[in-house]
């Protein structure tokens, strides 16, 4: 499966949410800046460590599946999904936890369970579940690791424990298993970008790059153009169509493309601060150019056709497949989504052509 650009972790977990690109559903990065809302007054750095921007709806474009389930009548429980913990087009989750990376791993399949016990009119029919271990373990300590092979072990161990519970509640349900990006190792030190160009008078968040004027724009457009081959650098209206990132003013200008697995930064921590070496492991690079950044996707359930497999497809394409699956009506999406279902409907015994692919919401829950 093709992580949208960057394949960074939020902006994918919210692309599968949503059926959006980053830079139409907002979170073009982990952490990014907003000129308007900086004009406003408002808050204007969204980082994914900010519970005050994490859990402000103001900053998330589109409908997630939760709340389009919502919407529609029926119940969903997001147990760690960024934007879960945030009201969105109107809804949140009928149930949902704060992120608390240190949550026993066994008690999350158990909390899983235990609304899959709840009486069917308060059921949730719509479920998320996440674990980070194979993604710390990559940055830490590289993606060929030993300690990260331990970690994808531990967690296909909780896979099958998952699917284990979700067989003894005999209940008819659809799961899932996505990876929201791959893992790199990182090529060299810091490529930091105030050593190539004068970046005064610029916002800066990670390597995004935010000109006041245009004249700044173009000045440091013009010193980066050709300072380095670790990076292409473009007016963000001439990024390349096939990333989707040249519409959004949260990705800055200009806007910086890695062309290989190096750690890119604007500036260096300010004076006093300790600067750090990049991690052994990264992701966020383009997953077309750079194979290591694609991700993986199972599935199996009374929908879905078992024992085939799928062309790869951009992870935009999750949100029509599991909104039929669930019976949800896309109308009520604004905006329509950017993936369109046809993508994976070979992978549904209808074909992806009833009405709903669910007879009601007490039967089926992917």
């Amino acid at each position: 499966m093709l992580p949208v650009y960057p394949s960074l972790t939020f902006p994918n977990h919210f692309s599968i949410a949503t059926g959006l690109y980053p830079e139409h559903h907002g979170l073009v990065a982990n952490s990014f800046f907003d000129e308007r809302r900086a004009a406003e007054g408002k808050l204007a750095l969204y980082t994914i460590r900010d519970g005050r921007a994490v859990t402000d709806g103001n900053w998330y474009s589109g409908v997630p599946l939760w709340s389009l389930a919502e919407s529609e009548g029926m119940r969903t429980a997001c147990l760690f999904w960024p934007g879960s913990e945030a009201k969105i087009a109107g809804e949140r989750p009928s149930e949902y936890l704060k992120f608390d990376d240190h949550t026993d791993e066994l008690a999350r399949i158990d909390v899983v369970v235990n609304w899959l016990k709840e009486p069917a009119a308060t059921r949730p029919h719509f479920i998320t579940l996440y674990y980070s271990d194979v993604d710390h373990a990559g940055h830490e300590f590289g993606p060929d690791a030993p300690e990260t092979h331990a970690a994808i072990r531990r967690v296909d161990e909780l896979i099958g424990k998952l699917e284990a519970a979700l067989a003894e509640t005999h209940l008819p349900i659809n799961l899932v298993v996505v990876s929201d990006h791959g893992m790199v190792k990182i090529e060299g030190p810091w490529v930091t970008l105030e050593d190539y160009a004068d970046l005064a008078g610029f916002e800066t968040a990670g390597p995004l790059l935010y000109g006041k004027t245009e004249a700044d724009r173009a000045r440091v457009y013009e010193q980066l153009k050709h300072a380095s081959e670790k990076f292409q650098v473009y007016r963000r209206k001439d990024v390349p169509a096939a990333l989707h990132y040249n519409q959004n003013a949260r990705e800055g200008d200009p806007v910086v493309v890695p062309t290989g697995p190096y750690a890119i930064r604007a500036r260096r921590p300010a004076a006093g601060q300790a600067d750090k070496p990049p991690q052994a492991g990264a992701h966020g690079f383009d997953p077309r150019a750079m194979a290591e950044m694609k991700a993986s996707f199972f599935a199996a359930g009374p929908d879905i056709v078992a024992g085939k497999t799928v062309a790869p497809f951009e992870n935009v394409n999750l949100y029509p497949w599991i909104a039929h699956m669930l019976g949800l009506a896309l109308s009520s999406a604004a905006p329509l989504p950017d993936g369109k279902l046809s993508i994976l409907s070979g992978t549904l015994r209808d074909n992806g052509v009833s009405s709903t692919a669910v007879s009601s919401t007490e039967e089926h829950h992917p």
